[in-house]
């Protein structure tokens, strides 16, 4: 009888285009070993989807409701973590992860959930931030790990935390016209942001407006975005997959992070321009089932969570492929379900097994009223 419920409430929009994402992944993963170190990252992924699918089946089966009284504990439990990295060694110019000897854990990922379930159990019932002074405790919950994760540092990450703030507040009924002032007055205060950033953060955001299409790489913190955009045009419309061209010269297809930060180049190299039309189509298909989910959900933090997780792999894929093709900055964040990472890949299988969850239970606690009160 479980089962049945399980298979036929199951929005298997979201496992399609989840299923098909992954499967570009990896063909992205398989085309950066084979150009790039020869590092045979595609079959430790294959072992972490092995890993993820007990962790998808568990999340989708456990009601979500069950998450609605611990969000404030779960956070809590995991905000340790980022204090406990800021006291071990760099790599790369980051403290972001913790050696458990098989894997390293980035605390980061985890926090990205357990801060979406700790801010939909304080806005459930509360209607303090439908005043512009009630929306002080949101902000704080979210200023303590973005304040943690930005001493790492690992901007990517912090940037993801504001987004799914001001999306879960608009859902749970916080005024725009309030919301709207908040913005201004980041905005006010961006100058601060910028002398508090270090030197290469500063770069890479000055490398945006400094790039040079064409002719030699540039170098310096400009090289990045140049190959990154070179490599992607080697995949012309079909990609070196279909019409079977590649480029003679090896170097050419030399790109830092390939099988994480810059694996949609790879999608690019290899599929061509076809293939990242369709890459962000599958996304759009799967972020709009997102929100269709969220919009017939109307137990509150069932919606809370769905427009929570939506929001943050939404903006996690926005400034992923944005930086990839010279719009943003490069700032070092994954792509949901195609980049290389234990830590990543069990995070967004966790988020969208969530989604899932909230899309299978629609009507709990069924009112006139979607959000309640006390």
């Amino acid at each position: 009888m479980e089962s049945t419920f399980f298979l036929r409430n199951l929005p298997w929009a979201v496992v399609g285009c989840a299923t098909l994402l992954i499967a570009l992944g990896l063909s992205g993963i398989a085309r950066a070993d084979e150009l790039n170190e020869g590092r045979n990252l595609f079959s430790k992924q294959i072992f972490w989807l092995i890993v993820s699918l007990p962790v998808l089946v568990a999340t989708v089966s456990i009601p979500y409701r069950f998450w609605r009284p611990i969000g404030y504990w779960l956070l809590g439990g995991t905000m340790p973590l980022l204090l406990v990295v800021l006291f071990l060694e760099k790599h790369n110019g980051a403290r972001c992860w913790i050696s458990l000897g098989i894997f390293d854990l980035q605390p980061s990922e985890l926090v990205k959930l357990t801060f979406i379930l700790a801010l939909a159990q304080y806005l459930m019932y509360s209607e303090n931030h439908r005043y512009l002074s009630g929306l002080t405790v949101p902000f704080l919950i979210t200023l303590a790990p973005v304040g943690l994760i930005l001493m790492e540092p690992d901007l990517g990450s912090a940037m993801l935390f504001v987004p799914v703030l001001f999306a879960m507040l608009f859902a749970a009924g916080a005024r725009f016209r309030h919301l709207l002032c908040v913005s201004v007055l980041g905005i006010v205060l961006s100058p601060f942001f910028w002398v508090k950033m270090t030197v290469e953060q500063k770069s890479r955001v000055t490398a945006l407006f400094t790039q040079v299409d064409g002719g030699p790489n540039p170098g310096g913190d400009r090289w990045h975005q140049h190959q990154s955009k070179f490599v992607m045009s080697l995949g012309g419309l079909w990609g070196s997959e279909l019409s079977g061209m590649a480029f003679e010269d090896p170097d050419a297809y030399r790109l830092y992070a390939a099988q994480t930060d810059f694996v949609f180049c790879m999608i690019g190299e290899r599929w061509g321009l076809v293939g990242g039309l369709v890459t962000l189509a599958t996304y759009l298909a799967l972020f709009a089932k997102g929100l269709l989910i969220a919009g017939a959900t109307r137990e509150p933090f069932g919606r809370l969570l769905a427009v929570g997780v939506v929001t943050l792999l939404a903006t996690q894929t926005i400034i992923n492929t944005g930086m990839t093709v010279g719009l943003l900055p490069v700032v070092g964040i994954t792509l949901p379900l195609m980049s290389y990472g234990g830590s990543s890949l069990l995070t967004t299988v966790m988020a969208l097994g969530l989604l899932m969850n909230v899309g299978m239970r629609p009507g709990y606690e069924m009112s006139s009223d979607p959000f309640q009160f006390r």
